[in-house]
């Protein structure tokens, strides 16, 4: 990847980096091999991101490095990995950095990991929590079809292991959808995580093909299922826009959320990682991104993001204790829980 010091970068150069990092790593994604290049538009002059060059963000990677953890800055491509390394903010990717699912808009490796599991995951992880001093953490899997429980015991080890270490840190855990898995997300809202996050991705019509392995009512379900375990966990969800998606059903998203419960929606822009990923139908304008934001607090939620580089996880730490505030604000005028 170039790195340019921090001055504001067009993310499109830095996505032909990672686009020539990947397609030059066929077994990062061998399902795309052979796909023909999918060419998006030229993305706008609103998405700037800096370049993650800071010393904060060296002292961060060594970490990980150092403990054998993955991130999903890293591994997704995150788009904000300068800003949130540069704080000492990154989402904790769990159950290894090989994904069973083959999802079209995801950079993550995808493969067989055979049942491999990391028994020493928790504790490097619940250590790197301590030593990087987190009020606040976060934390993501890969998909692990291949694990009886889909992984849902190594997100409860990972919750105890850190309560253990540092009691005052809150945890958000962004899970997988535990399909067929029998009780994943009951485990792990018993745990009590503070946030309990699964996204839905993308409008329901789209599912076949940018996310043929989920199920978006299963989906949907999982987040009612967790606030129906414990009403007192924070619950969030976000979507991807720009992949074909019509107004009209992300409004409908944004109704079916709030049936479900949930407390928190993000919404962000989609951005292509190679060129064998789905490609960009369109970039959302700003303007629109508030029109959104505006629409989802009118039905309710706690709190909205909704910015072209809102991802589930930028400013997590933040936007917990604004959660917080919100709910505590409405129990006192009367309002719900939800």
């Amino acid at each position: 990847m170039r790195l340019r010091g921090s001055e504001n970068l067009d993310l499109h150069p830095m996505l032909d980096d990672i686009q020539t990092m990947s397609d030059t790593q066929p077994l990062r994604h061998p399902e795309k091999a052979r796909k023909p290049d999918q060419i998006s538009p030229r993305k706008p002059a609103w998405i700037r991101v800096k370049a993650p060059t800071s010393e904060e963000a060296a002292e961060v990677r060594r970490l990980m490095r150092d403990k054998n953890l993955h991130t999903v800055c890293e591994e997704a491509a995150c788009p904000n990995i300068g800003e949130c390394w540069k704080h000492k903010h990154a989402t904790f990717m769990i159950l290894g950095d090989t994904c069973t699912r083959a999802c079209a808009f995801c950079n993550v490796k995808t493969g067989n990991p055979k049942g491999a599991l990391d028994q020493a995951e928790p504790d490097n992880l619940a250590d790197s929590v301590k030593a990087m001093g987190l009020k606040h953490v976060v934390i993501t899997s890969v998909d692990r079809d291949d694990l009886a429980d889909g992984g849902a015991s190594q997100f409860v080890a990972c919750i105890e292991r850190i309560r253990a270490l540092t009691p005052d840190c809150t945890i958000e855990v962004l899970t997988p959808d535990f399909r067929d898995k029998g009780d994943g997300p009951e485990v792990i809202a018993r745990a009590k995580p503070d946030v309990f996050n699964h996204n839905l991705e993308t409008v329901p019509r789209l599912y076949p093909g940018i996310r043929p392995g989920a199920r978006y009512f299963e989906s949907l379900r999982l987040l009612q299922r967790v606030r129906q375990t414990d009403p007192s966990i924070f619950t969030k969800s976000g979507i991807m826009v720009g992949l074909g998606e019509t107004r009209v059903e992300v409004l409908q998203v944004m109704d079916d959320m709030r049936s479900a419960g949930v407390d928190f929606m993000t919404i962000g822009q989609y951005l292509q990682p190679t060129l064998k990923h789905v490609a960009v139908d369109r970039f959302v304008t700003p303007e629109e991104f508030d029109d959104y934001r505006a629409v989802a607090q009118a039905k309710g939620f706690l709190m909205v993001a909704a910015t072209p580089l809102t991802r589930s996880s930028h400013h997590a730490d933040r936007d917990f204790e604004a959660l917080r505030a919100e709910r505590q604000r409405r129990s006192h005028v009367g309002g719900t829980l939800t």
